[in-house]
């Protein structure tokens, strides 16, 4: 006897629906699982056998054939069990085959029959509801599908619930909206803020700039000078989530199995700070199926790449693409993966290795030959892509010691949610859109300095050699600087402040 369900498997950051199809018939009694399974897949047979004997049910000495369709799709996961057992008992006539028809079924079984709650849920909720199909998922898993709006689903704690349910003899939890708990104006209170970073008024300053118009920042300078700080507290000072950013990251989280509760976070801006030994695959994603790496945990947050020469160097040159585009494409045999990457960059490094090359107090122990090769671990073309880049001093005792009120990172905040508004108008009411992915058409349009403003400009360009995308990135910066100021009008000061972020492509790796 034949029998079919639906479930889904995730490919990138997006559920795909599969059809099982189960065949019971006379020969020798064996479970065969065919269309491409993975290891975690083949062995779903044996957790099958067990959570239905365990519910009450025997397998009868028969051949058992499960087939995954299409079958030209590599397969990988436990969320099959759920829908392949349901499959067997069906073809073995427990169940009705029109009772499984509207239903999109995923869970893991443990061997008592539980259900485990399994990675993607989210978005295997959305396209339940692109496809009209009801969707049975593990209890576990109820709040990550209760953010798709207008979705039929139910939860379950056991396959015997699931079965007991589809025979009209149990009633399964209706999965509700649990968006209305997550409202993005109620951010819990951040654990660190602005107040606490003493002096470090330019870096501080550079931050505001970088989250108002979502640049890129390197931070120079010696050990203990703050840039981790300041990296850290930058969140805190970026706008609020909106509904369909949160759903964004959520979706993302979910797939890497990265969700607490079913919530990304606490709804804030994911900060993602990878170790310098992390490998190209782990940092923009990647392997034989590819998952997510560190540059889409970071999107619509900050990635922080601390001592950023040590990173390996195919890895920092594996993010020219993303840190332009907003997204990386990892191509395989039968399948492109886009995963999205728009992240806030924050680069730290030391000025020398030993870190004290420009230090007033301390002398510096590198050679001329230590201190260039650490600086051309950083090629040029990663630098210039970096919009800000800022060199921080070592901190002094007074500043250290004073007693005086910094600002904190609410008031910063509300001078970055204002200039972000003034780009939200520019840019026809677009969230996701800020002055760094400007292209040269709207750089042309918003980004006119005045006459004052491009002798400026015209200088900087010929004494610091900048390249072509050098000079839009002043241009940028200083659209920044100037919705800040809230004016309309790039003036000679605007360029002037941005100008000074990019000296550092002389001064340092020139």
């Amino acid at each position: 006897m034949l029998s079919k369900t639906y479930s889904a498997t995730c490919f990138g950051i997006d559920a795909h629906l599969m059809e099982i199809e189960v065949d019971v018939a006379n020969g020798l009694p064996q479970v065969a699982i065919v269309g491409l399974p993975d290891q975690a897949v083949k062995e779903s047979k044996e957790r099958v056998r067990s959570a239905l004997k365990n519910s009450g049910f025997s397998l009868a000495p028969k051949k058992i054939t499960v087939n995954l369709a299409p079958a030209d799709i590599k397969k990988e996961g436990p969320a099959f069990d759920l829908p392949i057992a349901l499959g067997i008992l069906a073809a073995s006539g427990y169940l009705k085959q029109e009772n499984l028809r509207e239903f999109l079924f995923v869970g893991e079984l443990a061997l008592d029959g539980s259900l485990r709650e399994i990675k993607g849920a989210l978005p295997i909720a959305n396209l339940a509801r692109r496809k009209n199909l009801s969707l049975i998922l593990p209890e576990n898993n109820a709040k990550e599908a209760g953010l798709v709006e207008d979705i039929s689903a139910f939860s379950a704690s056991s396959l015997k619930e699931v079965i007991g349910w589809i025979n009209g003899e149990t009633i399964l939890k209706k999965v509700t909206s649990t968006w209305d708990h997550l409202e993005p104006n109620e951010i819990q209170k951040e654990e660190c803020d602005f107040s606490e970073v003493k002096g470090q008024f330019h870096a501080k300053r550079a931050a505001e700039i970088a989250a108002s118009g979502g640049h890129n920042l390197l931070l120079i300078g010696p050990p203990g000078a703050g840039k981790t700080m300041i990296a850290k507290r930058l969140p805190t000072i970026l706008p609020e989530l909106a509904r369909n950013e949160y759903l964004e990251i959520a979706k993302i989280y979910s797939v890497a199995g990265l969700l607490s509760n079913g919530a990304p976070h606490a709804l804030r801006r994911p900060f993602r700070a990878p170790h310098h030994t992390t490998s190209p695959i782990g940092l923009v994603g990647g392997g034989s199926i590819p998952r997510p790496g560190e540059i889409t945990l970071a999107h619509r947050g900050v990635l922080f790449l601390d001592e950023f020469p040590e990173f390996r160097r195919d890895a920092i040159e594996a993010l020219r693409g993303p840190i332009e585009e907003g997204w990386i494409l990892i191509s395989r045999a039968k399948m492109n993966f886009i995963f999205p990457a728009q992240f806030l960059t924050v680069c730290a490094m030391n000025p020398c290795p030993c870190g004290y090359l420009t230090s007033p107090t301390r002398a510096c122990c590198c050679t001329m030959s230590q201190i260039q090769k650490y600086h051309h671990k950083i090629s040029g073309p990663i630098l210039d892509r970096i919009d800000l880049h800022v060199e921080i001093p070592a901190i002094q005792y007074k500043e250290l010691a004073s007693h005086l009120a910094e600002e904190s990172s609410e008031e910063i905040r509300k001078r970055v949610i204002e200039a972000r508004q003034i780009q939200l108008e520019r840019f026809s009411g677009r969230h996701e859109k800020t002055n760094t992915l400007m292209s040269p058409r709207e750089i042309r349009k918003y980004c006119t300095p005045n006459e004052a403003g491009k002798k400026l400009l015209e200088q900087a360009m010929k004494e610091l050699e900048l390249s072509a995308r050098g000079y839009h990135k002043i241009l940028k910066i200083s659209r920044t600087i100037a919705d800040l100021a809230k004016s309309e009008t790039l003036r000679e000061e605007h360029i002037a402040e941005a100008i000074q972020y990019r000296t550092l492509d002389r001064n340092w790796f020139g």
